[in-house]
């Protein structure tokens, strides 16, 4: 009975995080914000009208060290990419300097990345060409004392020039659109890492709210800004359930994970869309968004492929919302419609649907190609549509997605990129510290106040186990400054020095306070996690098995030769591995927060000199402070 209610408890939680994390569909959420319902009509068909389309790039990273064809290759995006393209607007959502000093460890804001960000703008005339909005990301913001300051480089080379979030309306004549801006950068800005994080405040909160009411007057919204929300601390109700009455939310910040994810796509609960575009900086990504009769689509696209393909309609039923689209528009359209861009002439636009040749698009104008369908024979279950694009140059690319006309069907988003994406990580990082801490806490004070069972016979692995933590926790040296150590590294600074340049500040696990600003813990408790597994919980079951060795009667030259195999110097080498990653933390701290840094730092610094000194004490312990032990664990052995 008791396996049956296990396996029926995890069946459950394995489906409730399925249901969390791979939405499908879309749901309202409740007091979701709702627009005016839109008719069938106008639905798709052979004009060029009701059409706009946009680009986003992100995390450009201009850098005075790092790869210098980076900037080369922007400007080329700007001056041919973008004249190819002709977006209504171009949508640049932060890091657009690198921020770092030439070491990688630092962050410094420094002002030739700016001007050469800003001068291909300028060189490039793509200001001229199109509207460019660009914002700032947590590089942009690093290191910066307050918004006024001379070092916020942002307020004089961006093309934007704005603080803090906003709300753009673009006017056409077939409607508005809204574009509101989420910032949640940090000001005062700290240095690396503690800036991985963004968030708004409770006003910020408020001013939000109000745009995304303004908003509803618009054929749609679309929410944008640097951090995922997943990495946006806010207020209840919570930023998700602000931008609600969006149609997607468009963010960078994540680099595709190093790689891990190359597509970081999800829905919120509330039908939104999250979309975190891949970055400029190693991918050399960007996006295409198109808005086709108020149906919304998109591309990841990477630099220099061309020619670029966008299927407007039937849009992919994956990205598809009928809380925010009107999705019945495709029922009622008479042809399908794509966008195809190219330096060179397009030449063919084949279509298929469901593998059958529908034949070739013709072009409808400009980049709008259009072919004439009956949407009715695909009104049942889900359809693949696969459209193939050459242009005169000889390059081809193909684009497919599944649609579906029925809205109660259901397709998946993937597992992992909604794990990273919905999910709270400041808040998840939070508990498990805590957690983590307090099983150390409690082993320490188990262990201390429970009475040590007699050895009668020859010991096992557990039974030694149980013994040395018998031994460790009733031994006062070791018992106090481990929990001494588990309680500091809750409750005290872990090290003070210039969290931002010219500024003294003091960095937590619950936060860092600066410039007369207290930044709530995010990344903090993440470094905190890394702390507690890599090398407070290490260090204590190394000590144990060092005391251990001793209650065998064992000296640090003699228990070499008498354990089998290498344990022992795998024992020694790893902990050896990690006082090196923490002698590399001090190195860390006086390159990125200066000398103060270094020398103030009690989870740093002063931690290799407690580890070093508890180490030597347990080879140099008197052995007449262990002698009961040792005698317990002689007559056991030679039973």
């Amino acid at each position: 009975m008791l396996k049956l209610a296990a396996g029926l408890l995890a069946a459950a939680a394995v489906a409730l995080l399925l249901d969390c994390y791979t939405p499908a569909g879309s749901r309202p959420a409740e007091g979701q914000r709702r627009r005016r319902p839109r008719a069938p009509q106008p639905a798709p068909g052979a004009e060029a009208d009701n059409l706009l389309w946009i680009v986003q790039v992100s995390d450009i990273h201009i850098s005075e060290f790092q790869d210098p064809k980076r900037p080369t290759d922007f400007e080329k995006f700007c001056s041919e990419t973008i004249a190819v393209i002709q977006p209504a607007l171009v949508l640049a959502t932060g890091d657009l300097t690198d921020a770092k000093t030439r070491d990688k460890l630092g962050s410094e804001q420094i002002e030739a990345e700016w001007k050469t960000y800003y001068s291909i703008l300028k060189r490039s005339r793509v200001m001229e060409k199109t509207k460019w909005i660009d914002i700032k990301g947590n590089h942009d913001s690093s290191n910066i004392p307050h918004l006024d300051s001379v070092w916020n480089y942002y307020r004089k080379y961006s093309a934007w020039h704005k603080e803090g979030s906003f709300h753009y309306i673009h006017a056409t004549s077939f409607g508005n659109y809204s574009f509101i801006c989420v910032d949640a950068t940090l000001s005062p800005g700290p240095k690396r890492p503690y800036n991985f994080f963004g968030i708004l405040s409770t006003n910020q909160m408020e001013e939000l709210s109000f745009m995304a009411t303004e908003s509803l007057h618009s054929n749609h919204t679309i929410w944008f800004g640097h951090f995922p929300t997943s990495t946006i601390i806010s207020p209840a109700p919570g930023i998700r359930s602000l931008m609600s009455s969006a149609t997607a939310y468009l963010c960078g910040h994540l680099h595709t994970m190093g790689g891990l994810m190359p597509v970081l796509h999800s829905q919120h609960r509330g039908g939104t869309l999250e979309l975190e575009v891949g970055d400029w900086m190693d991918n050399r990504r960007y996006r295409i968004l198109a808005i086709d009769h108020d149906l919304l689509s998109f591309a990841d696209l990477s630099f220099e492929e061309w020619p670029v393909v966008l299927i407007t309609n039937p849009k992919s039923f994956l990205y598809s919302s009928s809380v925010h689209e009107p999705l019945v528009k495709i029922l009622h359209s008479t042809h399908i419609r794509i966008l195809a861009f190219s330096p060179s002439v397009i030449v063919s636009v084949q279509v298929y649907v469901d593998g059958v040749d529908l034949g070739n698009a013709h072009q409808a104008s400009g980049p709008l190609y259009v072919l004439k369908w009956n949407p009715q024979n695909y009104s049942e279950g889900f359809h693949h549509i696969n459209v193939t694009v050459q242009d005169a140059s000889g390059r081809i690319s193909t684009r497919h997605h599944i649609f579906a006309m029925e809205e109660n069907l259901s397709l998946r988003f993937a597992f992992w990129p909604s794990v990273i994406l919905l999910t709270d990580h400041y808040v998840l990082a939070r508990v498990l510290f805590v957690l983590i801490v307090l099983i150390q806490l409690a082993l320490l004070l188990i262990f201390r106040y429970l009475q040590k069972p007699a050895l009668r016979e020859k010991p096992g692995l557990l039974t030694l186990t149980s013994y040395s933590l018998h031994v460790f926790s009733k031994t006062n040296i070791f018992y106090y400054s481990i929990l001494g150590l588990n309680l500091y590294t809750v409750l005290g600074p872990w090290f003070v020095g210039e969290i931002i340049d010219g500024q003294v500040g003091a960095c937590f696990s619950f936060g860092v306070f600066v410039g007369g600003s207290f930044l709530q813990g995010s990344m903090t408790f993440a470094v905190g996690i890394l702390q507690m597994l890599f090398f407070n919980m290490p260090l204590m079951a190394y000590l144990c098995w060092c005391l251990l060795l001793r209650c065998q009667g064992h000296s640090f030259r003699s228990h070499i030769a008498h354990i089998r195999g290498p344990v022992a110097v795998l024992a020694h080498l790893a902990m050896a591995v990690l006082l090196a990653w923490q002698v590399y933390s001090c190195y860390f701290l006086q390159r990125t927060y200066g000398t103060w840094a270094f020398f103030l730092s009690p989870m740093r610094l002063w931690l290799v000199a407690l580890s070093t000194a508890l180490i030597y004490k347990t080879w140099t312990l008197k052995s007449s402070e262990l002698r009961t032990y040792i005698v317990e664990m002689k007559t056991s052995q030679s039973h």
